[in-house]
């Protein structure tokens, strides 16, 4: 039976409150919260320096904590422009050798949007600079490093679960990101009960290969959503904000998954990804 790993996504304002200055104390913040996976942030664009990244990996490795990067937000794998795409390609080659330097086996990737193309259209175009993107990894030694394509909030944003599904089943060195409320805010409430998620997990379960639908990664937060999807990222707190966490929690456990859960919220992901856990160590029974 395998088990799911909880962290935060950067860090929260009680790092910060608790005398931290730097990303180079989170393994050890995060280990002292009992927690077992950081994601470092890259969104703004790839700025940590080697020694940093390094010196970052090094932290992790001494307490036991996996990390993952998530690569600039302005990657488009999906874009018309094939500049754009050309340029996206670049960003997951400098999110890729940060990941290398800092030992971090895994990237997280935007899928991009539609726009004024058909979803089949733009799935075609991410496929397309997904391939390239593997094919230039491989060629800098970054080959071992998994892309992880995620979910998006945004109605008219490429990246439902099918769509991330189809883009990981092009090679086993694609892994899914499966962005809960995001998947919650791009349906506008479709994960209410267990078996809304339980669908989401079949789906990767009967698509993908076992090690990608068993230790997949994922975020999750309670999220703000309207008409055209995601608004606002909240704090676990926030209770009038969805999805729910307790019928995956259930679901992770009576299946024995071990994905890499990330937490969002808006300034409390610590305390959040300590309380996602204890939610899930209830289910455990």
């Amino acid at each position: 039976m395998g088990k799911t790993l909880f962290g935060p996504a950067g860090n929260s304002e009680s790092f910060f409150e608790a005398g931290n200055k730097s990303s180079l104390e989170a393994p050890a913040w995060v280990r002292k919260n009992g927690l077992d996976c950081y994601e470092f942030q890259c969104g703004h664009g790839v700025r940590i320096s080697e020694d940093g990244a390094r010196t970052l990996g090094e932290n992790a490795r001494a307490e036991s904590v996996l990390l993952s990067v998530h690569a600039p937000y302005y990657i488009s794998l999906s874009s018309v422009e094939e500049e754009k795409r050309d340029r996206s390609i670049d960003y997951i080659l400098k999110t890729l050798k940060a990941a290398k330097d800092m030992g971090a086996d895994r990237i997280v990737v935007h899928s991009g949007s539609c726009g004024k193309i058909t979803r089949k259209e733009a799935l075609d175009l991410a496929k397309d600079t997904l391939y390239r993107s593997l094919e230039a990894a491989e060629k800098e030694g970054y080959g071992d490093i998994y892309i992880c394509p995620e979910t998006m909030g945004k109605v008219n944003q490429l990246g439902t679960v099918e769509e991330v599904i189809a883009l990981c089943r092009m090679s086993d060195r694609l892994i899914p990101t499966v962005d809960f409320g995001h998947v919650n805010a791009q349906t506008r409430g479709g994960l209410k009960e267990k078996a809304d998620f339980a669908a989401v997990l079949d789906a990767l379960g009967n698509k993908l290969n076992a090690y990608q639908a068993t230790e997949f990664h994922a975020h999750y937060s309670r999220i703000e959503y309207t008409n055209a999807g995601e608004k606002k990222h909240h704090t676990f707190g926030e209770t009038q904000y969805e999805p729910e966490f307790e019928p995956l929690a259930e679901l992770l456990a009576e299946r024995g998954l071990s994905p890499r859960i990330i937490c969002e919220s808006a300034g409390t992901q610590t305390e959040d990804s300590v309380e996602l856990q204890k939610i899930y160590q209830g289910k455990l029974g």
